[in-house]
């Protein structure tokens, strides 16, 4: 059934339908990996590029705002269940996934939510540690957005560039990993220097903070010790009460 799904959609291409179904095709892809989104949209860019119908520049925001969108329902589930559920996966190759992208999520989150695009089983792992691990979502949303840009812009590329990688997914696959290894390294080092220059401001901050404290004089207080204290201090005289007889003290 699912291999129908592609000149099914490439039937649509001359219908304003094509879209909607594109969009719908790349939302479920995003977190239920046999459908086959990346064809279809190869498919239905090849067409488009040949015959003018339907229109390249919507193709590729459809397909892009499609992806963003299953991405970010991959991160909901994955924040739902939890780490410890997606560890204990029932299968060793999503297990093995999942184990793989919680180690590197930490520190190449970038990176590996770019590559992990042009992943089927990848990017589900990926997106849903993404939300298990407590990613911020902001900083998510974000990277998911150049990743699902980077995705569609590429998939069509590949279809303009020769139509007989139409029928090598793997080879598009593969052009398309490049790209996205080279996109995901410079995000990294961006998103490496802004944070290195926000902890070198904050320590900055800290360390003249501590100055302040330590420059302030300190008020003056009663240092002179218990024991001097109580031999200056006046000790009590005695007197003598005359009674009419013999003086008693």
């Amino acid at each position: 059934m699912l291999d129908q799904i592609t000149p099914f959609v490439v039937d649509l291409a001359s219908s304003p339908l094509v879209y909607l179904t594109l969009f719908l095709l790349c939302l479920v892809d995003g977190f239920f990996p046999p459908v086959p989104s990346e064809t279809a949209l190869v498919a239905v860019a090849a067409v488009a590029a040949t015959s003018g119908q339907p229109v390249l520049a919507v193709v590729l925001g459809a397909a892009a705002l499609g992806a963003i969108a299953g991405d970010s329902i991959a991160y909901a589930i994955g924040r739902r269940i939890g780490l410890q559920r997606l560890r204990n996966a029932r299968r060793p190759r999503i297990a093995a996934a999942f184990a793989f992208a919680e180690r590197q999520m930490q520190r190449r989150s970038a990176s590996l939510i770019l590559i992990g695009r042009y992943v089927p089983v990848g990017r589900v792992a990926v997106n849903m540690t993404a939300g298990a691990t407590g990613l911020p979502y902001r900083r998510f949303l974000g990277i998911s957005a150049v990743a699902g840009i980077a995705w569609s812009t590429t998939s069509i590329g590949i279809a303009l560039a020769t139509s007989s990688f139409l029928h090598e997914p793997l080879v598009a696959a593969a052009v398309s990993m490049v790209v996205a290894g080279g996109l995901g390294l410079a995000v990294d080092r961006v998103l490496g220097r802004l944070q290195r220059r926000r902890a070198a401001r904050t320590a900055a901050t800290v360390v003249g903070t501590v100055t302040d404290r330590e420059a302030r004089p300190t008020p003056a207080t009663d240092q002179t010790p218990r024991a001097a204290r109580a031999m200056t201090a006046p000790r009590p005289t005695t007197c003598t009460v005359t009674t009419g007889g013999t003086a008693r003290p």
